[in-house]
């Protein structure tokens, strides 16, 4: 984007961020509003913000667990008496709360895991009825949200957001002003801003702690922490059991065919720059790669990944459904929720209609738990925050596809990966040549991808190793004949399959846009 665009373009009126918890916490508190449910791993940080806010409402501030009984966070340890400390049941501190006859706000930590006790819900419900008129607040912090149905209508559910951006530098200053002597932080402004980005999606205790690990190996936090906060990004994945961290090195060079594709992406390259958000675009959505199978689907959604220099995450849809009913739902909240939180980053969803067939039926086979997740995974795609997570979605059977997926909005652009060319044929052959280090030049690679009409990259992958086993075997030099033979011995997918490949054609000849520009055979590129 030129300077000249950047001026010349119209006054952007910046969106009005969105209150923090504090400023939520004050605003509920005031309106009354009994119980509230805030969802967090950081119960210190949390209780730290709820204890601001009662300072501001000039109210008393208390805190329960059930090691520790309740105690009043906002004085000294001395005012706690032995009969409050001895409060440590469920049942015990909620009849406390009710006798309390003074304004305050309880913050309750362990009572989550409870709350499926008929007595807990039933003093719960009591609690909702009498507190609003005693100016008290139960405040239930819990890491995973844990709501009876017969709860739902009287408890307000507030997702803590993790650290932002200034948290963070705050956090790490205070690091940086409590470390001993022959500690130290050295960071020029572009490594602190670097570091700080990076870490942006972990908790204040997360970062504190890998910043413990950079000064136990170097002495001290210098550009050599920032992996080590990506390091810790990715075991935080992989405590999920729905996302994982693909490593993949190599960009659109391992692709052949795909120019359109290439071209669109290119275009939008700068689109998660923050000179982007002062032109007023939203952060790039994604796109859906749909298509033959073999033909590169797969591929792409990983070079695109390295091509917009981001960490690439794949989705398994099927590890969503658990056992537990409601539990499915809430595996696809926390996957989606830890995607945004280690945004900018490119969330693959491969052979999307195998993860989510059986739509239209779930209300019989499954209590309707595949509708319901199908249902938040489309909704999160349409109304997600604009925090840069991209999402590459694949799928070869267009046919079992909800509907509702691919209409606009969901996604930037909709391609259609087809057989390859000749031309791109030619490209794929020469990509396999160079990886298995053979020279393309030394053979007939024109006349090998004439000979192979109707195959894809795959099939085109396979062609060149079992050629390479065939002079292997007869320890000689690769051949254009042993690449012939090989061909001949394979019957593609198209011919096998001609009718569904077929059917594939007509559905997206209306309905994507094609992945390549050539006009008689759109797309193709490298296995998948």
């Amino acid at each position: 984007m030129s300077q000249r665009a950047t001026k010349n373009a119209p006054p952007v009126a910046t969106p009005p961020a969105p209150p923090g918890l504090a400023e939520q916490l004050t605003a509920h508190v005031r309106a009354r509003i009994p119980l509230l449910y805030l969802v967090t791993w950081e119960e210190e940080r949390t209780l730290r913000e709820v204890e601001r806010v009662a300072i501001e409402l000039r109210a008393r501030c208390y805190a329960w667990t059930e090691t520790s009984g309740l105690r009043n966070v906002a004085l000294p340890e001395g005012s706690d008496t032995d009969e409050d400390r001895r409060v440590r049941e469920p049942l015990a501190v909620l009849g406390r709360i009710e006798r309390d006859l003074r304004p305050a706000i309880y913050v309750l930590q362990d009572l989550h895991p409870h709350l499926e006790v008929a007595a807990v819900k039933r003093k719960l419900r009591d609690l909702a009825a009498a507190l609003p008129r005693s100016h008290k607040t139960v405040v239930i912090v819990g890491p995973r949200l844990v709501l009876p149905y017969e709860l739902q209508k009287d408890v307000k559910v507030l997702d803590v957001p993790l650290p932002s951006r200034e948290e963070l530098l705050a956090h790490l200053d205070a690091i940086a002003a409590k470390l001993p002597d022959g500690q130290e932080v050295r960071l020029d402004r572009r490594e602190r801003d670097e570091l700080v980005r990076s870490a942006q999606g972990m908790t204040l205790g997360e970062l504190e702690q890998t910043l413990a690990l950079a000064l136990v190996r170097g002495g001290r936090i210098d550009a050599a922490a920032i992996p080590l906060v990506l390091e810790e990004k990715e075991h935080t994945v992989r405590k999920s059991t729905v996302l994982e961290v693909v490593r993949w090195e190599q960009g659109f060079e391992v692709v052949g065919g795909l120019d359109q594709l290439k071209a669109f992406l290119t275009s939008r390259r700068e689109a998660f720059s923050e000179e982007a958000r002062a032109f007023g675009l939203p952060a790039p959505r994604g796109v859906c790669l749909i298509g033959v199978q073999g033909c590169g689907k797969s591929l792409a959604a990983k070079a695109i990944a390295r091509f917009y220099r981001v960490p690439l995450l794949r989705f398994d849809v099927g590890r969503v459904f658990a056992g537990i009913v409601g539990r499915s739902e809430e595996n696809v909240r926390g996957a989606l929720k830890l995607a945004e939180s280690l945004a900018p980053c490119v969330l693959w969803i491969d052979e999307l209609e195998k993860s989510l067939a059986g739509a239209q039926s779930s209300h019989q086979s499954d209590a309707g738990t595949t509708a319901r997740v199908i249902s938040t995974i489309t909704t999160w795609m349409q109304e997600r925050p604009d925090r840069g997570v991209y999402v590459v979605a694949t799928a070869n059977d267009i046919s079992r596809l909800p509907p509702e997926l691919l209409r606009k909005g969901r996604f930037d652009e909709i391609f259609f990966v087809d057989l390859p060319t000749q031309a791109e044929r030619e490209e794929i052959l020469a990509i396999h040549l160079r990886r298995r280090q053979r020279d393309p030049g030394e053979l007939d690679v024109a006349s090998v991808a004439a000979r192979t009409e109707g195959f894809s990259g795959a099939e085109l992958e396979e062609a060149v190793i079992a050629a390479l086993y065939e002079a292997f075997g007869q320890r000689r030099p690769l051949a254009t004949s042993d690449l012939l033979q090989a061909i001949e011995q394979t019957v593609p997918l198209s011919t096998t399959m001609q009718e569904q490949v077929a059917w594939i054609r007509s559905w997206a000849a209306r309905r994507a846009r094609r992945a390549s520009k050539s006009p008689r055979a759109p797309a193709g590129a490298e296995a998948e």
